[in-house]
């Protein structure tokens, strides 16, 4: 265990130097077609959570900018309120809009759905890019692990309750996940919450998004019928307000060397601006292309066998309305 567990680390490291810094975006970028991301997205709807700040204000402005209508969901009334105010002047596109809730929290979540969903309008393009690492154990107002409630619980019941307005942007339709290269140290475990043994949080940050990459495939599966696209990514190592809070020694030791936040982005434009049939659902996607769930020789690819007990789990933690999951 522990001799796996030091080599997906290692593996990591090496891979992640070669490719998630911003030598590897701009080696990456010798093959990107600028005339890909060139579509107009007027008329659309599209969801950013967390979009105050980092890759997911980087996010909204990118969809701002080619006409879309954009619902920026923020924690902060008044960080999401500068950033609001900075999109609309910066792309001069009207039609950004600012939703105040606690991804933390499934309760704000279920009363965001339910603003959201009064207005009957299609939702066309769901970005989940709220995200945290907490090195200390921090328990919710509802009971959660914080990372958990956040990067787990909190993205799985944002998709499924944008379900029903997703479907109405079919076969369009398509939710975007932001990842983390972190996933590939750690195979898929049913101890949501980290309670088997003493408290990590960076690793409990990348089973969180090792959780995000397999509920993504089953999205994939359960709803390939509806006309909506699920998709994860990761951004690469991006200079991010978040990074620098959560990782300051990894932030100092690459620095300069760390991605822009438009950097980490760009591959959540590409992925909302292809045609469809360009993309596969399931995928995990990075620098525009396909790629790989699992490092060669980690042993976590069968631990994806673990998902269907892990949305049961889900589904009851989140309490959401059984008639949300009939196919």
């Amino acid at each position: 265990m522990f001799l796996m567990k030091t080599w997906r680390q290692t593996a990591f490291g090496a891979f992640g130097y070669l490719n998630f810094t911003k030598n590897g975006f701009i080696e990456h970028s010798k093959n990107f077609k600028p005339e890909d991301m060139q579509a107009c997205i007027e008329g659309k709807n599209c969801i950013v959570t967390g979009a105050n700040s980092g890759i997911g204000y980087a996010t909204a402005e990118g969809l701002a900018s080619r006409g879309a209508t954009v619902y920026m969901v923020c924690r902060s009334k008044e960080r999401g309120e500068a950033a609001l105010s900075a999109i609309r002047s910066k792309t001069g596109n009207q039609n950004v809009h600012l939703e105040v809730c606690d991804i933390s929290s499934v309760n704000e979540i279920k009363s965001f759905a339910s603003r959201i969903s009064s207005n009957d309008m299609p939702v066309h393009i769901l970005v989940n890019n709220a995200g945290l690492l907490e090195n200390k154990r921090v328990t919710t107002s509802e009971g959660f692990e914080l990372n958990f409630a956040v990067n787990v619980l909190g993205t799985y019941a944002m998709t499924e309750l944008m379900l029903p307005l997703l479907e109405k942007a079919a076969p369009d339709a398509r939710v975007i996940t932001i990842s983390s290269g972190g996933m590939y140290t750690v195979p898929l475990t049913t101890d949501l919450q980290f309670s088997n043994e003493k408290f990590d949080g960076v690793e409990q940050y990348a089973r969180n998004k090792r959780v995000q990459v397999a509920l993504t495939e089953k999205w994939a599966e359960m709803y390939k019928n509806k006309g909506i696209g699920f998709y994860t990514m990761h951004p690469g190592w991006a200079e991010t307000p978040g990074v620098a809070t959560s990782l300051p020694s990894f932030n100092e030791r690459f620095a300069g060397k760390l991605r822009t936040s438009e950097e980490g982005a760009d591959t959540i434009i590409w992925l909302a601006l292809q045609p469809k049939e360009k993309l596969v659902s399931g995928a995990f996607y990075f620098d525009r292309a396909e790629a790989a769930k699992h490092l060669k020789f980690s042993a976590t690819a069968g631990s994806h066998s673990k998902i269907d007990s892990i949305v049961n789990s889900l589904r009851s933690m989140a309490a959401l309305p059984a008639f949300l999951h009939k196919l």
